[in-house]
């Protein structure tokens, strides 16, 4: 699938770039903890990270009741971007240098997940996070959940743009004696630090969190 599903998600600048394939963005969104999300209120434009995750075609986030962005959210359209960084593109020329990139903008509207499934959609949250890690935590209590609101967004109106590989030099510069190539970048996971106070043995999910 390469139609952009509405106008403002055509991409008019590296459109060989571009993707509207649902797998891609399904992908780049479920490999992200963090997206960005810009919106405007009486006192100007505003872009906030904030914790994200993804279930069927939407994506959502949470937090408490009284946030001023999520009040604003399922007031007017937004727009979500998640970007990971894969590596730095060094090139014979300065103008040619550029980044190796996967990234999403979605554009939509949130709307509020209701109480029956909004439990659902928070364990679903911490299973992003750190897999099997809910069966071994205190579930939320009602005081809990009834400070929380979940939001959601349809997937339906996003965009990936992707670049990948070499350099891309012009013709005239291949000859330029010095080194091109990549500069890989990654996200990696460290060893993890138990509490002071845990005196219990690391479980499956946080044994193998390093490797997994």
């Amino acid at each position: 699938m390469n139609t952009a599903p509405s106008l403002r998600t055509q991409v008019k600048r590296g459109a060989p770039k571009a993707s509207y394939d649902p797998a891609l963005l399904h992908a780049i969104v479920d490999a992200a903890y963090i997206c960005h999300i810009a919106f405007a209120d009486a006192h100007g434009v505003h872009c906030i990270p904030t914790a994200c995750w993804r279930s069927g075609d939407h994506l959502y986030i949470h937090g408490s009741n009284g946030s001023r962005m999520l009040q604003r959210l399922t007031a007017q359209d937004c727009c979500v971007t998640i970007t990971h960084l894969d590596g730095i593109v060094l090139a014979r020329s300065a103008f040619s240098h550029t980044m190796n990139y996967r990234s999403a903008m979605v554009y939509g509207r949130f709307e509020v997940v209701g109480e029956a499934a909004k439990r659902r959609a928070l364990e679903d949250f911490m299973e992003h996070l750190v897999p099997g890690r809910q069966a071994l935590v205190r579930a939320g209590n009602d005081k809990e959940f009834a400070a929380t609101t979940a939001l959601r967004i349809s997937l339906a109106e996003a965009v990936c743009k992707v670049r990948s590989g070499p350099p891309s030099d012009d013709e005239e510069d291949l000859d330029i004696a010095t080194w091109a190539g990549v500069l890989p970048l990654a996200q990696v996971r460290g060893t993890p630090v138990p509490d002071p106070q845990c005196k219990l043995p690391a479980p499956d999910h946080v044994r193998d969190w390093a490797t997994s």
